[in-house]
Order: structure tokens, then sequence, then C-alpha cells
């Protein structure tokens, strides 16, 4: 047993399917044989799976994977895009993938997947539309921009309805429209399927991080997760295999939590973030361990659950963000669209709103996690990365949270982080706290 070895630990079980997941993926977007979407319409639904020959490709994670696994590759990505004047000031996964189409190849040399339509998903992150810009003009192809209005204070359901209508008409245009352009019959009854397996995942993705940051110790670290979390979302597979994949989690993740295997085997400390950290240099994590601190994440990271909150009666549930009801009769595409966007509302209200309108949402989430710290980046590049960071660390000061800031570039671009900087910071505000290094 490591020093000072409190529980048992032990290797993850899904973690190969996890991996042969995602290289079916990788796969999926390299063949000849299938219509390339970049973009998406929505978080989780893989939309595109009613069109028999359509597979969806979002930038985020095939510019954070770049970034984690080839660090000279997404620099040299990343010069192509700035070298054709695109500055240094935009999100590095735009930068990324811009950069990987310009090189034509990526990381093993073999062609660039290319896209032959665009539908940027219509996020509050300040850059999302954007990022069908480029892709557009550089291979002349067909884009559609959808509008995502929102609106701040309590929840209206009068003013509400409008604003769904309109997302609604901005997603059947773009399912029509793909259908008369390139002759792909969409299948309806297919689409709402996708619904209730797309329900499925939620419930257990839930249950996974209600699990996972209510426990102790914690049967999952964030790096765990995040090896994870965008399978069957933003990385879009078999809709049966999703859930097939996610049930396997919550069954391993709910049998760590009640035989006590911890990620961390010493954890003596829980601490939080917020948003992603830089993809190249998730190192940090372990040497954090070496502390016996174990990271439960941020609301971001648990993008795949419902957002949690603490009830009246002190119980630890799922937030009513009044999304489009459940038990509504799904019959016709349109049924089908409004679903959708009411259980995209349920999931952006997970983090980004909290941000915007909710100034306790991350204290909330710090004392649902039994956290003792906070670390919250202070990205340069991509301003809906950093919106209100630094009012949420004096939150946390203000609610007995110990808390320090580290700069860097943005996720995808590990440019501005000086990584030897940053464990020197990670040392000092560990040792202010009166813990040292258990491993040396």
């Amino acid at each position: 047993m490591a020093k000072g070895q409190i529980w048992e630990t032990r290797p993850l079980e899904f973690w190969d399917k996890a991996k042969e997941l995602r290289a079916g993926w990788q796969k999926s977007i390299e063949s000849k044989e299938k219509v390339i979407a970049q973009g998406n319409t929505g978080p989780n639904c893989n939309w595109a799976d009613a069109f028999p020959a359509l597979t969806l490709i979002e930038d985020n994670p095939v510019g954070a994977m770049m970034q984690n696994r080839n660090e000279p590759y997404a620099r040299k990505a990343r010069l192509a895009s700035e070298v054709r004047g695109w500055g240094r000031e935009i999100c590095g996964y735009q930068g990324n993938c811009w950069g990987g189409q310009f090189l034509g190849y990526i990381e093993d040399g073999t062609p660039w997947p290319k896209r032959k339509l665009v539908v940027p998903m219509p996020c509050v992150c300040d850059q999302h539309l954007k990022r069908g810009q480029q892709a557009r003009d550089y291979e002349n192809m067909p884009q559609w921009n959808g509008d995502h209005p929102i609106y701040f204070g309590p929840f209206d359901e009068a003013r509400n309805a409008p604003m769904l209508e309109h997302k609604a008409y901005c997603d059947l245009r773009v399912l029509n429209d793909i259908e008369r352009i390139f002759g792909q019959k969409f299948d309806d009854e297919k689409y709402i399927s996708l619904m209730d397996a797309d329900q499925q995942v939620k419930d257990y993705g839930t249950e996974v991080s209600r699990i996972m940051v209510t426990t102790v110790p914690a049967p999952l670290s964030v790096k765990d997760l995040y090896s994870v979390y965008t399978i069957g979302g933003l990385t879009k597979i078999d809709p049966e295999a999703t859930v097939n994949f996610w049930k396997m989690v919550r069954d391993e993740v709910k049998w760590r939590a009640e035989n006590q295997i911890a990620a961390v085997g010493n954890e003596r400390f829980r601490w939080i973030e917020a948003h992603p950290p830089s993809w190249h240099f998730m190192k940090y994590y372990r040497y954090m361990e070496g502390y016996g601190a174990v990271c439960l994440g941020s609301q971001y990271s648990h993008i795949t659950a419902d957002v949690m909150e603490r009830k009246p009666d002190g119980s630890i549930g799922t937030r009513d963000t009044h999304a489009y009801p459940a038990d509504t009769p799904l019959k016709t595409r349109e049924d089908a669209v409004r679903y959708a966007l009411g259980t995209e509302a349920r999931m952006l209200s997970s983090f980004k709103m909290d941000e915007y309108i909710r100034r306790d949402a991350i204290v909330e989430f710090a004392k649902i996690c039994k956290a003792d710290g906070a670390l919250l980046a202070i990205w340069r590049h991509g301003v809906g990365c950093t919106l209100t960071r630094k009012e949420q660390a004096m939150y946390l000061r203000e609610a007995g949270l110990n808390v320090m800031h580290y700069e860097g570039s943005q996720p995808g671009d590990r440019t501005d982080l000086d990584e030897k900087r940053f464990l020197d910071q990670l040392d000092t505000w560990m040792q202010s706290q009166g813990l040292h290094r258990l491993d040396g």
C-alpha cells in the first residue's frame, strides 16, 4: 500500500470499453461512406443517427484530444491557423481543428476528415457559432446557424414559450434542408426513439455524478470522469451502446462506493474546479493526489448529469429547470425536437446559466461535494471560459473554502501555461493549509 493509504484502490473496469467506443467513433468519422457534419443542434441526442449516412463531429472533443495526445501536432495546427490571420485570442479548440484542416492531415499523417456541412452548436459560449465560418469558407459547404435566445431572472412560462418555438423552428429548418440538399430521408420514428435513449443516459449520468461527489472516499476522480464524460454526448456513438456503457459506469461506481473503493486511497482533501483543465497537463491531478487530494470536478465536468441541488429536507436531488414535460407523448418530428430542446435547456443550466444567473451555484456545488478548496483557472482566450471566475472565488471564500487561481491560454491551447510555476503554486497552496506531500 502507498504511504498514508487508508482505502483500497482498483483499476476501472469500464476503462477498456471506453477506449473501444472512442476508437469506434474515431473510425466512423474517417469513413468515406459517411457525410460528415461539423457541429451539433443539441448537446446529447444523436439526431444525425436518424439520417441514413450522416455522422457528427464536434470541435470540443476533437480539439481537446489533439492537445491531450500530441502537443507538437496541436501546436503546429494552431500555428497554421495563426498564419492565416486567426489570432491567439480565439478558442484553442477552434485553432486546433481549423489548423488540422489547413494542414490537411491528422496526427498520424492520414487525411483530415473533410466536413460536408456545418451546423455549429448554438451555445451561450461566445465563440461556438463562429466555429462554422472557417470550415464553411475553406470547403465551400452549406452552413446553418441556429439562434439560442436566453433571458435572465426567474423562469417565466409565457416568456419561455415563444423562445422554445423559435429554437424549434431553427432546428426543424436544418433537418428539412439537409433532406432537400443531400437527398437523405430523416427517420422520424428513429429520432423519437433516440429521446428515450437520451433520457436513460441522463439518468445514469446523474446517478454517477451524485454518487461520485457525495461519497467519502470518492469512487471516481474528475480525471477518471473526463475520460468518458463526452461518450454519447459530444462524442456521438450508437444509442444502444451509449445506454449500455453508462449503465456499466453507473453499476461500477455504485459498487465502488458501497465497498469503499477509492479513486485516491489516501483521500484527506477534496477540491473542485470550474470548467475543464489544460488538456495537455492533466498530470497535475496525479500531482495533487500526492497530497491525498481528490478533485470532484465542476458543473462542467458533470455535463452528462441533471444539475444537482440540495433540497429543503437536506437531500441531494436534481433541480427543476422547467424543461419540456418528460411525460409528454412524442408522436411527430416536431414533438421530438421540442423535447430535445427541453433536455438541452436542462443541460445548459448545469454550468453555463448558473454562471450568468445564480451567484450561489458554485458554492452549492462545493458544499454538495464536501469540498475543502477550489482551483479556478483564469483563461486568457475564449471569454466564456472565464466569465464570473473572480466573483466565484469571492463567494467560495465567504463560504470557508480556500481558493487558488492559475493562468493559462485555454484548455485546448498550452501556449501560456507555465507548468513549473503551476506546480510550485500548488505546493504553496497546499502547504498554506497545513498539508504536505505523502509520497516524498
